[in-house]
């Protein structure tokens, strides 16, 4: 003798319903754009030869440089760029730090 054993079902529930707010996707918020820096008149400047990320910044506001000393590595498609000093004197001004994203000509830093 076979013996049919019921089990209750359950009900399906229902469908939540989904507040338009959630739905429609939001863009994210814009960065603030970055303030230009000042340039300081007389100052030699070094810019960036291409765009590029900067990876270290070898010098800080006040230092005394001479010409050819290394003030940012800035990398570039994978390779890393030593800029140099064009000028000698003071350091005027830093307008970068590591991790920044630069275009070609943004200055880096200024010699005073």
């Amino acid at each position: 003798m076979v013996q049919s054993i019921t089990r209750p079902t359950a009900t399906p529930a229902a469908p939540k319903s989904v507040s338009a707010a959630k739905t429609a996707d939001a863009p994210p918020a814009a960065a603030k754009p970055k303030a230009a820096p000042a340039v300081v008149e007389g100052a030699a400047s070094v810019t960036a030869p291409m765009p590029g990320v900067i990876i270290n910044v070898l010098v800080k506001k006040g230092d005394t440089v001479k010409v050819g000393d290394a003030v940012v590595i800035l990398e570039a498609m994978k390779v890393e760029n030593t800029l140099t000093a064009s000028a000698g004197g003071k350091v005027v001004a830093v307008n970068c730090t590591t991790g920044d994203s630069v275009k070609k000509g943004d200055v880096l830093v200024q010699i005073g």
